[in-house]
């Protein structure tokens, strides 16, 4: 597999401003999975990892406070519904446990009515009854960005490929932006990835 800084950065370009994506929000455990996981649907255009549901202002992952891991996902609503999302969130976790610590807990945010009635109409689908599910829901009220080590987390540890988005002049926070990097990161992990700037199939 051949990644130039050009292919990268022509990619990048081509994608969809966030102006016209839609997000959303899960807290589901560890944000490192789920931020490859979602990086690798097809219609999803950027993932960034970080903290919502507390109070405190400004987080990190060191002093957390009441704050809970995240990982927000950025789509193409002309090509994937909130909904078609959302059925990715619920099947990587168990509805019907809940972690104790904070940090890590189950919570499906939502940014407006619309994802909230989405939400709550899955779950009443589900095969779990409505008392024994202790994922909870929760308007979102601010996201905070994690560190930069976090963000593609998979992809850091490949130093060949990150060398790339440094050599096109990328930042930390431009690889936290990138398309390409959430497809990448998504592929180190192993996940089936359409890899569109590359014209293949790789897993």
């Amino acid at each position: 597999m051949t990644v130039t800084p050009t292919v990268l950065s022509e990619y990048d370009r081509s994608a969809l401003d966030p102006s016209t994506t839609e997000t959303a929000t899960f807290g589901l455990g560890c944000f490192w999975g789920p931020d490859a996981t979602f990086g690798a649907l097809d219609d999803v255009v950027r993932t960034r990892v970080g903290y919502a549901g507390g109070h405190e202002t400004d987080p990190t992952y060191r002093a957390l406070g009441d704050h809970t891991e995240v990982v927000q996902v950025e789509f193409d609503p002309t090509r994937i519904e909130f909904g078609d999302v959302l059925d990715v969130a619920l099947r990587e976790h168990d509805l019907r446990h809940q972690t104790a610590k904070r940090q890590y807990q189950n919570i499906l945010f939502t940014e407006n009515d619309d994802q909230r009635e989405t939400i709550e109409a899955a779950i009443e689908a589900g095969p779990f009854d409505r008392e024994h599910v202790e994922t909870r829901i929760e308007a979102l009220d601010a996201f905070y960005p994690a560190e930069d080590y976090h963000q593609k987390y998979n992809l850091r540890s490949h130093a060949s490929l990150l060398s790339q988005f440094e050599e096109a002049g990328y930042d930390d926070t431009d690889i936290r932006e990138s398309p390409a990097a959430a497809k990448l990161n998504a592929h180190v992990t192993g996940k089936d990835v359409s890899l569109p700037f590359l014209n293949a199939r790789s897993r």
